[in-house]
């Protein structure tokens, strides 16, 4: 269900994480090319700091990424577990959706970049499969089709994408299991047309542990640059 690159890392400070970008070729949306998570360790004196350790590689998940402490994330649920708080969210969208407002209302759930569906955030579960079920039956009462209606719980998958809506580059920060873990989601069309197929396809991206320019020790994933040509082929 998931794969993963996993090393020792110091237990007395947060992980640092930084990102280079570089244009999507398809959007021109800034978007990952390389992740760099400092270790908080010392690059060991006797190994050779010019010659990166290669760690293993990884996809551009369509599911998403998640980095963090392994201990915390025996805590983690996914998509068809429940949410510790109780709560979901639900949404709606479509050729209908104007005229679900009129009768319905909600809010617009703003995303970075996009206005994003209408709909209602941190409903008693009970109380968000009752707006969905009313929507969805107005929907097929009035028009049959052209209204989608989702309801998310507060699974730690969905609060991960959550708490990205507003960055750039998709990322944010939760915690689960008492550690703050940081997830990044990517660009859907981004992914289709770039990234599609992953691991099955071979489209897999190195991951190394480099020395940095202070002697310490950082996990690196690098996403080369785009081919054209090789499109083109």
């Amino acid at each position: 269900m998931c794969e993963a690159v996993a090393v020792p890392v110091a237990a007395d400070r947060p992980l640092t994480v930084r990102a280079s970008t570089s244009r999507s070729p398809f959007d021109e949306e800034p978007a990952i090319a390389t992740l760099e998570i400092s270790l908080g360790l010392p690059w060991p004196g006797t190994a050779d700091r010019s010659v990166p350790v290669q760690l293993g590689d990884l996809p551009v998940d369509r599911c998403g990424m998640i980095i963090g402490d392994a201990a915390g994330l025996d805590t983690w649920t996914g998509m068809d577990g429940e949410p510790a708080d109780g709560l979901a969210d639900v949404f709606y969208w479509g050729r209908y959706a104007d005229d679900a407002h009129a009768r319905f209302g909600g809010e617009r759930i703003a995303q970075y970049g996009v206005d994003g569906p209408h709909g209602w955030l941190d409903l008693p579960l009970t109380e968000a499969a009752a707006r969905a079920a009313e929507l969805s039956a107005w929907c097929d009462r009035f028009h049959g089709k052209g209204l989608m209606v989702s309801i998310d719980k507060h699974t730690d998958d969905h609060r991960f994408r959550r708490a990205g809506w507003n960055h750039p580059l998709r990322a944010g920060a939760i915690e689960v299991g008492g550690c703050q873990v940081l997830g990044i989601e990517w660009d859907q069309g981004d992914h289709s047309m770039r990234h599609r197929g992953e691991r099955d396809a071979d489209q897999v991206y190195p991951v190394t542990l480099e020395a940095d320019d202070a002697g310490g020790m950082v996990m690196r994933w690098t996403i080369p640059p785009y081919d054209f040509d090789e499109e083109d082929k």
